[in-house]
């Protein structure tokens, strides 16, 4: 279906593979395009619980094919925007796709690799990895990844290396909150079977409504409507099939239906 990325299936898990390793899977039109529709045929299929991104080759994504960029400066205003959108948009369907998503980061994560790992919800990096917001090395800033990184690594951190464009290792990357565990290169795979097993484990329909509950809480003050709107949300959940399943479940000791 697609010319730059693979899409494996199996168990309730989908692994999109960025498959353009020539180039360090970096961004062009075109895999923009691939990934935006990966992310929406997965949101809408039944037999996938959770996704995983994923690079082929050394790297997970050096950031944007520095061709497609110049090709995008040269272009007009209208289009040179146009451009921008749709990685802006791709992003944005990642980080907000229902299903739990994890970042598998080998090599190289920058710029707008930098930004895929951040907008997933779970980073899982090789000690190997390495991470940068890199624009300003090139006259330009990281616009469209700065709501996902920024939610990583909070303000303070990225005022830093937004102008630096410092290299951040994945220890590094671990401690600022970019990346959730740096592991060797060949504990990689099974630190995020691990991840998977345990997102299996949890309610489909949670998952979804604890993302929503996030985005829609964070850095807001307490204050008495949000003590109500977090009441009203677990009050409305603990009535659907879902809850009582996993509620019957534990009290039976025995697995989920969800997770047969």
């Amino acid at each position: 279906m697609f010319e730059t990325v693979e899409i494996e299936e199996g168990n309730g898990v989908a692994t999109i593979w960025m498959n353009r390793p020539d180039v360090h899977n970096a961004f062009n039109a075109q895999l923009i395009a691939d990934l935006t529709a990966a992310f929406q045929a997965l949101s809408l299929s039944e037999s996938v619980r959770v996704i995983i991104l994923a690079g082929r080759g050394k790297s997970f994504s050096a950031g944007a094919d520095l061709n497609w960029m110049k090709a995008a400066g040269e272009a007009s205003l209208e289009a040179n925007v146009e451009d921008a959108r749709k990685l802006a948009l791709m992003l944005r369907a990642l980080a907000e796709l229902e299903k739990p998503t994890i970042a598998r980061v080998q090599g190289a994560a920058l710029g707008g690799g930098m930004g895929l790992a951040a907008a997933c919800d779970i980073c899982i990096a090789s000690l190997k990895a390495s991470f940068a917001t890199s624009e300003v090395k090139f006259g330009i800033i990281p616009s469209a990844i700065s709501l996902y990184v920024l939610r990583a690594i909070g303000a303070r951190q990225a005022t830093r290396y937004f102008q630096t464009a410092e290299r951040i290792d994945a220890r590094r990357a671990q401690d600022i909150g970019l990346v959730h565990e740096a592991v060797d290169d060949d504990g990689l795979d099974a630190a995020v079977e691990a991840i998977v097993r345990s997102l299996l484990a949890g309610g489909p329909k949670a998952q979804a409504a604890a993302k929503k509950l996030i985005r829609d809480v964070s850095d807001r003050p307490i204050a008495d409507e949000l003590v109500e709107e977090t009441a009203r949300r677990i009050a409305s959940l603990r009535s659907t099939p879902e809850a009582k399943e996993g509620l019957a479940a534990f009290i039976e000791k025995r697995p989920p239906r969800w997770t047969a």
